[in-house]
């Protein structure tokens, strides 16, 4: 049987249950995910700084890392080709790419710093995404905007500002919105004797950069929480509570991390919860294992119920897509092919269950043909829909996709001494 046959076949047996497989499709066409530009080289960027630090790590030392950046826009280039869609690229304020010769400090780095990622960006049809980088720095050793000491708030409010401004640059030059979201890792790694005074200066730097003004319509700010960390174990200053409550008083966009939260904790429930009171939301989707280990999306349970509610709440259009995660230990070309491709098949099979139907079964307290239908509808052929969308996006849509991920590690990776 043919692969177009397969998927005739698998479009009537939608049909009976009341799924149309080609609106499904042309929905997910038009789905961007914006995928981490730091995949590519372990979270290094382009400063030459050396070791990561502010509760960053990476572990493995897979042959073939990134260098620089024509490394890292070829490793990109590669991926997007095995990607199906049009998404976008995500980038750190790490990556400025400085003239020769120049010296630059994150609260001095500018729109030009970035013309590089514009140019790739449009000549992929690609958006971008930002965010500043409050890590991997002198100025970042344990606290950064929530600081006592406000020469290195300063700098930091500094750092954001300038950060704003080059959303702006990249949503003026390449059409779509920019996404740009604050995280820091600030804490303490014991016990702390003060938990309120980090959060009122964190609240108050945060404040001051969105003072700077900026146009809400193309820069999207949105604020990231996180549970702990390494070296900041016992207290969090931008805990889930803070970043949630700052979000929504001061009228940007919460984004949540699901490898953010405790191990008993789910984003899936919280994605309808916060789209009751937030026009959007953003999402940064990762695999944790145990914890924030960041490991390499799945086509998991996990996953597969958050793209459920993005889309049982109507919300494609009022969620922001982004995959987080960095592994050294396997190729990471092919880590970030998989990772996107894995968001893909998630929304996918959300689009492809009969959520109405479902519903009506909830609402009238039919909780077992509800339980029993759900269940069933697990063994419908998405795969052979999965291999239709790929196919008309010009990608390999089988496992031997993973074929051109070791021609090219033998071709270019290896390279790479």
């Amino acid at each position: 049987m043919t692969q177009n046959q397969r998927y005739e076949s698998a479009k009537e047996l939608y049909a009976k249950i009341g799924v149309d497989t080609e609106a499904a499709l042309a929905k997910l066409q038009d789905v961007r995910i914006s995928m981490h530009c730091w995949q590519a080289d372990d979270v290094h960027g382009f400063e030459g700084t050396g070791e990561l630090s502010g509760g960053i790590q990476t572990t493995g030392n897979y042959p073939g890392i990134a260098r620089n950046y024509e490394e890292v826009f070829a490793d990109l280039d590669k991926a997007l080709s095995m990607i199906p869609g049009t998404h976008k690229i995500n980038v750190h304020a790490n990556y400025a790419i400085a003239e020769d010769g120049e010296v630059i400090d994150r609260d001095t780095i500018e729109p030009r710093h970035f013309k590089k990622w514009v140019e790739f960006a449009k000549a992929h049809n690609c958006g971008l995404d930002f965010n500043p980088t409050f890590f991997s720095h002198p100025k970042a050793s344990g606290l950064t905007l929530s600081h006592p000491d406000k020469e290195i708030r300063d700098f930091w409010v500094r750092h954001g500002i300038a950060c704003i401004r080059i959303s702006e640059y990249f949503a003026n030059e390449t059409g779509y919105p920019c996404v740009m979201n604050i995280w820091t890792g600030d804490g303490t790694k014991d016990i702390p004797a003060d938990r309120m005074g980090p959060r009122a200066r964190y609240a108050e730097s945060i404040d001051r950069i969105l003072a700077c003004g900026y146009d809400k319509s193309k820069v999207y700010v949105t604020v990231e929480s996180k549970v702990f960390g390494i070296g900041v174990e016992a207290y969090t200053v931008g805990s889930g509570e803070f970043s949630l409550a700052y979000a929504l008083t001061r009228g940007i966009t919460p984004l949540m991390d699901n490898g953010h939260y405790h191990p008993t904790e789910v984003v899936s429930d919280k994605i309808p919860a916060l789209l009751v009171f937030s026009d959007k939301i953003a999402l940064h989707i990762t695999r944790p294992i145990r914890w924030d280990s960041d490991h390499v999306v799945a086509f998991d349970d996990e996953t597969r119920e958050m793209m459920k509610e993005v889309v049982r709440c109507d919300a494609l259009d009022r969620v922001f897509l982004a995959t987080d995660y960095f592994d050294a230990s396997i190729n990471r070309v092919g880590a970030l092919v998989i990772g996107m491709r894995n968001v893909q098949k998630a929304i996918l099979n959300a689009l492809l269950t009969p959520n109405a139907a479902l519903k009506e079964l909830q609402d009238a307290g039919n909780y077992s043909k509800l339980l029993a239908l759900s269940e069933e509808y697990k063994l419908m052929p998405l795969g052979d829909v999965w291999n239709e969308f790929c196919a008309r996006n010009g990608v390999n849509p089988c496992h031997c996709w993973y074929g051109e991920i070791e021609e090219y590690e033998n071709t270019t990776l290896a390279l790479r001494k």
